[in-house]
């Protein structure tokens, strides 16, 4: 502690590096008390290797952690192995009394100096995840697909994400040193449970903003499902509220699996998913499905079970679909009207397919 602030960690590393002054083959001296003769016994070194010290000059033993570490603690015993130094040879159990549980001073200062130690590696980790992170967010930002299909060494391209951290490493020298080949093979941070982890953190934090946006207030839900590639029932659930700014905002807040399109199991699916935020059905004020659906008949067993529960959230059928619902109505009773889209449709065809006809229109 008699040197200056900034600069005793460097000192502190310096006494760990060396590590305990456990001189083993010393001639330890013997004390007399009384008619009983005591020294300081070499195979102490070995029960406690790590941190008991000997120092030959006063003949007394020490503790490298504590002596590291002591400012601020007072615990009994503790000055005695910093300052006075420890010579009760005769009292061995004082050595382990000194070590104490998990939560003692002596336990304390050993976790000081192992986090001292390690502070290097904690560096070179956050630089090498913070660097997967900002590749990943950029990716989830615009959208874009993170893996490819063959990622191993010799592949010409080894898909977006591992392409755009080769890109930031080569602008940054010192992400350069942790990433990729220069970091340990069991801790580069770049496979895809990695990556599912951290996607699943920006998730949860950009819902929380969502959901802190939207202040315990009234909203609406808008629900559409579709299959996705491994033929499995995704039900796509998105709010829209009024912000503290007056403005209508919609966010979408997650996708849940239907594994039954009754009407009951999707009420519980929302409720589950609504439990999830914090959200209530009593706090609904509108409800939008797609008319057109398949479920279309679920969906409406589900808008009755919920105006069940809830008068105030109202039905509003999908404006989209019942513009289409309109023109087939009317293109079926109307054959002129039918003519005209289909002349439309052929026109629209014969352009779209040629460079030279848009040219020339």
């Amino acid at each position: 502690m008699s040197y200056p602030p900034d600069i005793r960690n460097q000192v502190r590393r310096a006494y760990l590096l060396k590590g305990p002054c456990q001189p083993c083959h010393h001639k330890f001296p013997q004390q007399v008390d009384g008619t009983r003769k005591q020294r300081f016994i070499a195979s102490w070194f070995d029960e406690f290797s790590n941190w008991l010290e000997y120092s030959i000059e006063k003949d007394a033993a020490y503790c490298l952690y504590c002596f590291l570490f002591t400012a601020g603690y007072s615990e009994r015993g503790h000055d005695t192995f910093v300052f006075e130094g420890f010579t009760n040879w005769q009292k061995k159990k004082r050595l382990r009394e000194h070590v104490g549980d998990h939560n003692s001073d002596h336990n304390k200062c050993r976790l000081a100096c192992e986090d001292l130690m390690n502070q290097a590696q904690h560096i070179e980790y956050r630089c090498r995840l913070n660097a997967s992170i900002i590749c990943l967010c950029y990716l989830l930002m615009q959208g874009l697909a993170f893996r490819a299909n063959d990622e191993s060494e010799n592949s010409l391209n080894q898909g977006n994400f591992l392409e755009l951290l080769k890109v930031l490493a080569s602008c940054n020298e010192e992400i350069n040193n942790v990433v990729l080949k220069n970091a340990p093979n069991n801790l580069r941070l770049t496979s895809p449970d990695i990556q599912k982890d951290i996607i699943n953190a920006a998730a949860t934090e950009t819902t929380k903003v969502i959901i802190t946006d939207l202040r315990d207030d009234f909203f609406s839900i808008l629900v559409d499902e579709c299959r996705d590639v491994s033929i499995k029932e995704q039900m796509g659930v998105v709010i829209s509220y009024v912000n503290g700014s007056g403005c209508v905002i919609e966010r979408f807040i997650g996708l849940v699996h239907v594994h039954s399109t009754s009407a009951a199991s999707l009420k519980k699916d929302i409720e589950f998913l609504f439990s999830t935020y914090g959200l209530s059905i009593s706090s609904l004020r509108g409800q939008g499905y797609d008319g057109a659906s398949n479920m279309r008949g679920e969906f409406n067993g589900l808008k009755s079970l919920i105006l069940k529960e809830n008068s105030s959230a109202y039905y509003i059928h999908c404006f989209a679909y019942q513009l289409q619902f309109i023109l087939v109505a009317i293109a079926k009773k109307h054959s002129s009207i039918s003519s005209f889209f289909s002349t439309v449709t052929r026109l629209v065809n014969v352009i779209g397919g040629s460079c030279k006809c848009r040219d020339m229109l």
